[in-house]
């Protein structure tokens, strides 16, 4: 800084400094290979968790948006014969367990999934369809495959004690549901693991602004002392000190934004400007929260991200928002959710979200239905089968 050279270059009454010492020999070789290296954050769930989810109001963003989406999308349950309105497994799902509801367990479901690729529900009952569900947090289990490769038990732990949970019953006590990775035969990969460099660069992104907001990081400009003959001059040692007081009382920090400089004594100041590298970090984070936003499937639009050009209107965002990532989430997980209360019970039943209760979806929908209808050449039964619809019960409708 300016100051700290008119400091070195005034202060006559500086003490001496002290005789150079010996240094290790080792020491120019480990500090030329520790510099410039990029310095990334832990890749394991916790840590991603903290910087990824807590930490990051984008990526926080992305796992309620999608969490909550997914969790209020309406299922349908039928098998091959008709749709029920009432039947035990839907009765289940809307109170799990006395502390939840669908919405909680879902959302908390959901959410495991996007944060560390994996989600685990444990069924309570007693060999029939489960009393009670609930959903397990991922960081705290651990796979232990057989010699087959399949796993042959669970482990849950908590505060170092341990629960097994046995997979070689007839009906297993967990239900698995993980995200596909291409190498990992037990565990999935999750979109916040996709992220993790951009979530880097944007909370680098923004410890650098705060920093600069706390006038840490570089000065905003430069005070030149002029001495009485208009030249430059030099300042004593406690006038240096009462300027860098003053400076730091009344001139940093956000609370004192905006508040004029009193300079006297032939002092004067020169505002610097930014660098061009300096103007790019605003571009650098918002690039780096669209990346974040396009690993978990939400269009930057939703989030309020400016630049994004690639939908006309935040209705059409929305609709491919739940048509590419919303749906395809809920209906692997309804799907998998369903055949593992099948094995609970004699019949087998298929759960799938209802696309004619989301909103977002309506307008397809209408038109889906419209041209389903108007089509004379499709017999009822092939109608009811491109809607979604069960086929019809002799005597019913």
């Amino acid at each position: 800084m300016v100051l700290d050279f008119l400091r070195r270059s005034g202060d006559a009454t500086e003490t001496p400094r002290p005789p150079e010492r010996k240094a290790s020999a080792t020491g120019p070789v480990v500090a030329w290979q520790g510099s410039g290296r990029v310095v990334w954050s832990p890749r394991d769930t916790v840590s991603l968790t903290k910087t990824g989810f807590t930490g990051n109001p984008v990526g926080f963003r992305c796992v309620k948006l999608i969490a909550e989406a997914a969790a209020a999308v309406p299922l349908i349950c039928q098998d091959g014969a008709r749709r029920y309105e009432v039947h035990p497994v839907l009765s289940l799902l809307s109170r799990p367990n006395a502390a939840q509801g669908r919405a909680d367990l879902l959302e908390a479901l959901y959410g495991q999934i996007l944060l560390s690729g994996n989600g685990y529900i444990e069924a309570v009952g007693d060999g029939a369809l489960p009393f009670e569900l609930h959903v397990l947090r991922s960081d705290r289990m651990d796979i232990v495959p057989g010699s087959d490769g399949w796993p042959v038990a669970y482990e849950y732990s908590v505060g170092g004690r341990k629960h097994r949970f046995d997979m070689r019953a007839e009906v297993p006590p967990i239900c698995h549901i993980r995200s596909f990775h291409p190498q990992d035969d037990h565990y999935g990969l999750s979109p916040m693991q996709a992220a993790a460099t951009a979530i880097d660069v944007h909370n680098s992104a923004s410890r650098w602004s705060k920093a600069l907001l706390d006038n840490a990081a570089r000065p905003s400009g430069a005070i030149v002392y002029k001495s009485s003959d208009g030249g430059p001059g030099t300042l004593t040692a406690d006038q240096y000190d009462r300027l860098l007081s003053e400076m730091e009382m009344h001139h940093q920090g956000a609370r004192n934004a905006g508040r004029p400089m009193l300079l006297e004594g032939g002092l004067d100041w020169k505002p610097m400007g930014f660098s061009p590298s300096d103007m790019e970090f605003q571009q650098t984070k918002s690039d780096a929260a669209r990346e974040i936003a396009t690993a978990f499937g939400v269009p930057p639009m939703m989030l309020g991200i400016p630049g994004d050009l690639t939908y006309a209107n935040y209705q059409e965002a929305n609709r491919a928002f739940y048509r590419l990532t919303v749906l395809p989430l809920a209906s692997r997980v309804a799907a998998t959710i369903a055949d593992w209360l099948s094995r609970f019970q004699d019949e087998s039943i298929a759960l799938a979200p209802d696309l004619d209760q989301i909103p977002a979806l309506s307008v397809e929908r209408e038109a889906q239905w419209a041209r389903v209808g108007a089509a004379t050449f499709l017999t009822d039964a092939e109608k009811r089968t491109l809607l979604g619809l069960p086929p019809l019960v002799e005597g019913g409708a």
